[in-house]
């Protein structure tokens, strides 16, 4: 796949560089800053972006807006945003946005080479990606109708949210298929999640409180 980076950080920028050439990947820009995104995303027709949250000049939400814009421009883009922390208000409007192809993902995912790989190859292919911190630490900070859930409908929803399917889910929790389909069909309820919504209903649980 052909990837736009955008990241001020020198050494982690070229580092995401090697690490996509060396898997096959194209990295067809490296930007340091948030200002040329929507002019190489026109240039370069990539199939993902990779954006840090924050971004010179104010270290604030540059990238975040950057990406929002490129979005607009480019409804198909996927976009993988990266943040050194767990930053509510940037993730709620990154899937408030849209929740086809994007992502979520802590800096130190990157050290977790295939979870960063799989997560990428998601994102890029309409899927959606959460890190799972960014799904705890959302969960614990507010109240909100996820606090219905069970502690393992909560575990089921958060490797939902990584984009794992019934049968991964099942291999991580050491139980059937069968108990993580009843799991994810008590969680749609308890949250009021009409059937449907093809391919995004599994992640509209995460959607839904993120956008809350």
């Amino acid at each position: 796949m052909r990837v736009v980076i955008v990241e001020d950080n020198v050494v982690l920028a070229e580092g995401l560089k090697l690490l996509l050439e060396t898997s096959g990947h194209e990295a067809a820009a490296v930007l340091g800053d948030a200002e040329g995104l929507v002019e190489a995303v026109d240039r370069h027709a990539p199939d993902i972006v990779i954006v840090d949250v924050r971004l010179p000049p104010t270290y604030r939400d540059e990238g975040l807006r950057a990406a929002i814009q490129a979005r607009r421009a480019r409804p198909d883009l996927a976009v993988l945003v990266f943040s050194q922390y767990v930053e509510e208000v940037y993730a709620t409007e990154l899937f408030t946005d849209g929740a086809r192809g994007v992502g979520y993902l802590l800096k130190d995912r990157v050290a977790r080479v295939d979870e960063f790989l799989g997560a990428l190859d998601r994102v890029a292919q309409g899927g959606t990606a959460v890190d799972p911190e960014v799904v705890h630490q959302l969960l614990t900070r507010r109240q909100h109708p996820l606090s219905r859930l069970t502690s393992r409908e909560q575990e089921v929803l958060a490797l939902m949210a990584e984009g794992l399917g019934n049968g991964e889910i099942a291999r991580r929790l050491v139980v059937t298929e069968g108990a993580v389909h009843k799991h994810i069909g008590r969680i749609f309820t308890k949250l009021g999640l009409a059937e449907g919504d093809s391919g995004h209903r599994r992640v509209r649980a995460v959607l839904a409180y993120l956008g809350g």
